[in-house]
């Protein structure tokens, strides 16, 4: 794939991830007019590099090719939404849901069943509407949505036991920081019901 290739292929990728944002932008904005409160602590989000592309279809034996990337990637464009608590996580996701003009391609709850080394997190990827001179294309837009709580443990996760040397150790210690994070949330999430 050359990079006249990729900048060409990711530019509707661009436009559909700046489309969902907007979506999520809104959603907040609107939720702190009805609600006093914002769900949404921070948004970040990415276009994966040409390197990633080739190196993931290269990983799962695809060919390396603007449509092979096309056709079995999802998660060329990404956002991960940062929340306060998991209720906010779930009323975000059913209001995306509610738009009739985005689809669900695939979505796997790792807050209801977290992953066997701790990880939570609340993933759906949505075919996105992109509109050209010549009609309509759905591209697909990955969230990912998490409480600050499960933001931390993911990040120090992946630096220590995924990128880092002390793996072995670090993993069983890791799934009960997991275990701690959660119960923390919970009560934290608690106080709202009290107040």
């Amino acid at each position: 794939m050359t990079e006249e290739e990729y900048f060409c292929f990711i530019q509707p990728y661009e436009d559909a991830l700046k489309n969902i944002r907007v979506r999520v932008d809104v959603l907040n904005n609107d939720y702190r007019r009805k609600n006093q409160n914002y769900p949404i602590h921070h948004i970040q989000h990415r276009i994966k590099q040409k390197e990633s592309i080739e190196n993931k279809l290269e990983k799962n034996g695809y060919e390396i090719s603007t449509d092979s990337a096309g056709n079995y990637l999802t998660d060329i464009a990404g956002i991960r939404v940062i929340c306060y608590f998991v209720r906010d996580i779930y009323a975000i996701v059913c209001l995306l849901k509610k738009q009739t003009d985005i689809v669900v391609i695939k979505e796997s709850d790792y807050i209801a069943d977290p992953k066997p080394n701790g990880y939570r997190s609340y993933h759906i990827v949505f075919g996105v509407p992109v509109y050209h001179t010549d009609g309509m294309e759905y591209y697909p837009v990955e969230i990912q949505l998490r409480t600050m709580a499960m933001d931390l443990w993911a990040s120090m996760e992946h630096r220590i036991c995924y990128k880092g040397e002390q793996k072995k150790r670090a993993v069983k210690e890791f799934k009960e920081y997991a275990q701690a994070l959660k119960q923390m949330e919970e009560e934290m999430e608690g106080f709202l019901s009290d107040i």
